[in-house]
């Protein structure tokens, strides 16, 4: 049998209508790699085991009993892979024109390579300009406004995709998304995969910035498109657990990265922001009336509220997320695995 070169793994929870559709799509648009297509639902019990066995029965299933988090789940499936390249791939994804095959070929030619991303689209086809992104600061983090990056996109600050819409692929980056990595296995293992450091969110930007570190290059390969339904698996909009869970999160890799102060002063600089952002939302209240944005204005003061109350640590909840230091036993959390055969078909 001819031996894996790709390992594509899909981590579930609660998307398995997305996941459907990123199957198939995968399917149709990559046939000269030999690959295999690992999902990990992490105890979402959606119903995605029986979708898989009856649609797509060649997809190695992994069942966790327990919601370990997207890092852990992850690194479940890594372990088990037999690729010599893998591919950290969202549900809510849809692979077009060849970009596996493209992401491939690229981080084959590349002796440095550490991770690559992809061109990520909107489903309206717009392009999402968080597909690349700078590794976080206090500044670009405080800063981080969508009508400040509509403004001034190819500001360094944001390091925005649309910098590099124009230019030579692949281009080196700091850091891309979460929602489509690939890099080489020896890498993944060099570093020690993802870091269990998070629950959700900044998993990614870890990654870059250890494969960073230890001398390799991450990349952004304009060429390869993917859509990104983002937030499937949230439906759309953030919840108050995001809200909250994206700057604890981010304080956990500032500390990392910069140290114990720094991360104190980011949850400082963004509580400031905070409280700046809900005066305004207030004086701004009877204008959403008038122009009919209430709910565009309730959003975000929900938004803004919640990350103030976390910058004065009232949320204590998040600790209950908080990874334990040894890994829960491989075999306790592959009660119910099915592994049919080695490869997708070409």
């Amino acid at each position: 049998m001819t031996s894996i070169e790709l390992s594509i793994i899909i981590v579930n929870w609660n998307s398995k209508d997305y996941l459907q559709n990123c199957i198939a799509s995968i399917l149709e648009n990559t046939s000269v790699i030999n690959y295999e297509i690992i999902v990990v639902d992490s105890a979402s019990f959606d119903g995605c085991e029986d979708m898989l066995l009856n649609l797509y029965p060649q997809v190695r299933f992994i069942q966790s009993q327990h919601n370990v988090g997207f890092a852990r789940a992850n690194n479940l499936a890594a372990h088990d892979a037999k690729g010599s390249v893998i591919l950290f791939l969202n549900p809510d994804t849809e692979v077009r024109s060849r970009a596996i095959e493209h992401l491939f070929l690229r981080i084959r030619e590349l002796p440095l390579a550490g991770v690559f991303g992809c061109r990520l689209l909107n489903s309206d086809g717009s392009l999402q300009t968080s597909c690349v992104q700078p590794l976080p600061t206090i500044l670009n983090q405080v800063f981080d406004v969508e009508v400040f990056q509509s403004w001034f996109p190819r500001i360094s600050l944001w390091m925005s995709a649309m910098k590099f819409e124009s230019g030579f692929s692949p281009v080196q980056v700091e850091a891309i998304s979460g929602a489509c990595m690939m890099l080489r296995r020896e890498v993944f293992d060099l570093v020690q995969g993802f870091s269990t450091d998070y629950f959700m969110y900044a998993e990614d930007l870890d990654l870059c910035y250890k494969t960073h570190k230890a001398g390799f290059m991450n990349y952004y390969v304009v060429e390869a498109e993917i859509v990104h339904y983002g937030g499937g698996s949230t439906q759309h909009r953030r919840s108050r657990f995001s809200e909250v869970m994206i700057p604890e999160s981010m304080s956990r890799l500032l500390r990392k990265t910069h140290g114990k102060y720094y991360a104190l002063g980011y949850r400082f600089a963004l509580s400031c922001a905070a409280i700046v952002r809900l005066t305004l939302l207030t004086l701004s209240s009877p204008a959403s009336l008038i122009y009919h944005t209430t709910y565009k204005w309730s959003a975000a003061f929900k938004k803004w509220a919640a990350i103030l109350s976390w910058g004065l640590g009232l949320e204590k909840w998040v600790h209950q997320y908080d990874q334990p230091k040894e890994d829960t036993d491989l075999n306790d959390i592959k009660e119910k695995e099915t592994k049919c055969v080695e490869s997708a078909p070409n």
